[in-house]
C-alpha cells in the first residue's frame, strides 16, 4: 500500500488560526492530557504559538511559554486525529528549538505522558522540582498538583 507523502508546511500562528487550536487544545483537554486555553487566551498567546498546516488545514499546533531568563516550557502540542505519525510533531519540536535559540534562551522543558517522543527529539528525562518556574506559573492552579502524572524532559541547547 503506497502512501501520499503529504507536504508540512509550519508556520507563526495567525488569528484566524485561534479555532483551530481550540477546538484542537480543547479536544486533548476534554481527555485530562493538556491544560484547556480560552479563545480570549489563545488570542493573547498568539505570538507564542506555531502551527503545522497540510493542505491549508491546521493540523497540529505548539507554543513555548518563557518562565525564566534561561528556560521555556514547549506547551499545548498536539496533532489532529489521523495526523499523527507523520513526522508532525517533531517539526512543531524542532520549530520551538529554533525559536527558543533565536530568543537565546539555553533550556527547554515540557511535562508530558508522551516521554519517548520527547527523547526521540532529544530530551531527557529530569526530576520536575527542578523548576520551580513551572510549579509556581501553572501547577499551583492544576487540578493534578499533588498527583501530577506528568514527566518532566528537557533539552539543553547549543
Amino acid at each position: 500500500m503506497a502512501s501520499v507523502c503529504k507536504e508540512v508546511l509550519c508556520r507563526n500562528a495567525v488569528p484566524e488560526d485561534v479555532e483551530p487550536l481550540y477546538q484542537m487544545i480543547s479536544g486533548y483537554a476534554e481527555r485530562g492530557i493538556m491544560l484547556p486555553r480560552s479563545r480570549e487566551v489563545l488570542m493573547r498567546q498568539l505570538d507564542t504559538f506555531i502551527v503545522a498546516e497540510v493542505d491549508g488545514e491546521v493540523v497540529g499546533c505548539g507554543s513555548l511559554c518563557k518562565l525564566g531568563a534561561d528556560l521555556v516550557e514547549v506547551r499545548s502540542l498536539g496533532i489532529s486525529e489521523g495526523h499523527k505519525g507523520m513526522g508532525i510533531g517533531s517539526k512543531l519540536v524542532d520549530g520551538l528549538i529554533e525559536e527558543a535559540k533565536r530568543q537565546h534562551i539555553p533550556k527547554i522543558m515540557a511535562l508530558t505522558y508522551e516521554v519517548s517522543f520527547f527523547i526521540k527529539n532529544g530530551f531527557e528525562v529530569v526530576n520536575k522540582e527542578i523548576f520551580p518556574e513551572k510549579v509556581w506559573t501553572d501547577c499551583i492552579h492544576c487540578s493534578k498538583q499533588h498527583a501530577c502524572d506528568e514527566i518532566a524532559v528537557l533539552k539543553v541547547l547549543s
